[in-house]
C-alpha cells in the first residue's frame, strides 16, 4: 500500500487521508484484494475490511477513483507491482455528471470504450475481476446534477463490457434501489453509515465468492 501511495504522488495526484486510505500490512498467506471506485467505494471500504478480516488483505486505491478518464490515466499507478487475487471495481457516478451545457462529463459511448480499455488492463493482472454496478441517484436534484435514467443506461453499457469479458457482476444498483429510503442520504448520492454497511456486506460476499472459486 505504501508503494501505491508513493506511485500516486509521483503521478501528480494527491493521495487522500483517512482510515480508509491507511496503509494495509498484509497478513502472509492471505489473498490480496483491491477496491477501485469513487466515494461510494470509500464509504464501504472499512466495513468490507472488517467483514473479510482473516480471509483477505483488503486494499483500496489511495484516491477517489472519479470518472473512467481518471481510471485510464491512473490505473498502472493504482495497480502497483504487487499481485492481486481479486479486484472489485466501479466507475460511473462521475462519468454521468451533467455539465452546465447539458452534456455528460464522459458521454455514454466514450464511457463504454473507456471501460473496455480498463477491463483489458485489469485482465492482464491475472486477478479475478468483479464489476460493481453504479448505485442509484436520488430523484431530487443533486449537486452536481445527475439523472436516474442515466444510471440505468450507463449500467447497461457497463454490463455489456463485463459480460463480453467474462467479468463477474456485483449488482449494487439492484440491491440498493428498493432500499434507498432507508439507506441513502436524502437528495444525495451518498449513503448513511447503515447503508454503507449494507453495501459492504454485498461487496464482501461478491469478493468471497471469487476467493472461494476452485
Amino acid at each position: 500500500m505504501k508503494a501505491l501511495l508513493a506511485a500516486m504522488l509521483l503521478a501528480g495526484a494527491a493521495a487522500q487521508t483517512g482510515p480508509e486510505f491507511a496503509a494495509v500490512e498484509d497478513t502472509p498467506g492471505l489473498p490480496r484484494v483491491l477496491l477501485i471506485g469513487d466515494s461510494i467505494s470509500i464509504g464501504y471500504t472499512l466495513p468490507v475490511r472488517e467483514l473479510l478480516r482473516g480471509k483477505a488483505n483488503v486494499h483500496r486505491i489511495p484516491d477517489n477513483g472519479g470518472p473512467t478518464t481518471r481510471g485510464i490515466a491512473q490505473l498502472d499507478a493504482w495497480l502497483g507491482h504487487g499481485r492481486w487475487d481479486v479486484i472489485h471495481f466501479n466507475f460511473g457516478l462521475h462519468d454521468l455528471k451533467i455539465n452546465p451545457d447539458g452534456s455528460r462529463q464522459v458521454p455514454l459511448e466514450e464511457y463504454g470504450r473507456n471501460l473496455r480499455e480498463i477491463a483489458a488492463r485489469l485482465k492482464k493482472t491475472g486477478a479475478r475481476l468483479v464489476w460493481a454496478t453504479t448505485t442509484p441517484v436520488p430523484g431530487a436534484t443533486a449537486n452536481p446534477p445527475r439523472q436516474a435514467a442515466d444510471v440505468v443506461a450507463y449500467n447497461a453499457a457497463a454490463r455489456r463490457v463485463a459480460e463480453e469479458n467474462g467479468i463477474a457482476i456485483d449488482d449494487l444498483y439492484g440491491f440498493a434501489l428498493p432500499k434507498l429510503a432507508g439507506i441513502q442520504i436524502p437528495a444525495n448520492v451518498h449513503f448513511t453509515k447503515e447503508g454503507y454497511r449494507a453495501l459492504a456486506e454485498r461487496v464482501a460476499e461478491a469478493i468471497a465468492a471469487q476467493l472461494n472459486r476452485p
